[in-house]
């Protein structure tokens, strides 16, 4: 059986800090992209670097707040974000910080369109608007979009918009290596809502994986993780990226254990919260060893042949 920590209701958990890598690495693999075609700039990548992450902390935010007021978290349902319905903090606290992390995003985005025009300004809008509107809005979370929605925003727009910004156009490869990732990515918020599944679905709350079985949500839930190395080997195969990125496919391992962990999912509560740490687990290492693997290829091998 697994166990877990008890969660302490305070700006940090409400920041979410442990998930902001799902920002970090699209951005580094835009940048990697752009640093091999000639185009890297650091003081423009470390900006792109925070907007990605205030866009992050803006989502997680924004979410506490929107389930907190469609009543979708009570305190007896949800513990992971006891921010509002501990009464610990105020939902205007959590709204004011969400909305001031997406403001300061818009001004780092004024830089960007100094600095490479206005092109970028369809890029921003998108990321505000979807790290506004997951709950809030049109609150897409609820129409079942919020998988759908991840895997573009995060897995395609932000490395294909980290080298827009630095180079004023989009090429092919930079889709194509972001793509395991989107898969991974994508999988993370499978977890989220795996893990609250019987809760969403109490509360109504129309999420993708409650429109499944719970055994179907598992399923769908290793399959999205998985596709990334399928995906990853046709990218390589077709030269799309260096060869040197198979070493991704060491994320394997990570892999395993997530999968394993999700056979325990249904008898044992502690291993339906790891859903989405052994998610992140994979995410994570995926992104790190892709881009490691990319730079080995673009920079480090040629010198050698």
């Amino acid at each position: 059986m697994v166990k877990t920590a008890p969660v302490e209701a305070g700006w940090y958990n409400a920041f979410r800090p442990w998930t902001l890598h799902g920002a970090v690495v699209p951005v580094v693999l835009g940048g990697i992209v752009a640093f091999k075609d000639g185009f890297f700039n650091w003081w423009i990548f470390i900006l792109v670097l925070v907007g990605g992450i205030l866009l992050q902390s803006a989502a997680n935010l924004l979410n506490t707040y929107g389930d907190f007021v469609k009543g979708t978290d009570t305190e007896e349902n949800h513990s992971r974000s006891p921010e509002l319905v501990s009464g610990k903090m105020r939902p205007k606290q959590i709204l004011g910080a969400g909305l001031a992390c997406l403001g300061i995003t818009a001004l780092i985005g004024v830089v960007f369109i100094w600095y490479i025009g206005w092109g970028i300004l369809a890029f921003g809008i998108l990321g505000i608007f979807g790290a506004g509107s997951y709950t809030l809005g049109v609150a897409y979370k609820y129409k079942a979009l919020g998988q759908a929605s991840t895997f573009f925003l995060m897995g395609i727009l932000m490395p294909a918009g980290t080298y827009y910004v630095m180079t004023g156009t989009v090429t092919l490869e930079v889709i194509l290596l972001g793509l395991p990732n989107a898969f991974t990515i994508t999988g993370v918020l499978s977890g989220n809502e795996t893990r609250d599944y019987h809760s969403d679905k109490e509360a109504g709350a129309g999420t993708l994986s409650g429109h499944m079985t719970y055994e179907g949500s598992l399923r769908f839930y290793r399959m999205v993780n998985a596709l990334c190395y399928p995906v990853l080997a046709t990218v390589i195969i077709i030269g799309a990226v260096p060869w040197t990125c198979v070493l991704g496919f060491a994320a394997l391992i990570d892999y395993r254990s997530l999968y394993l962990n999700s056979r325990r999912a249904p008898e044992d509560r502690g291993s339906s919260f790891m859903l989405v740490p052994e998610a992140f687990s994979h995410n994570w290492h995926l992104g790190a060893l892709l881009a490691i693997g990319y730079l080995i290829g673009v920079s480090i091998v040629p010198g050698l042949i």
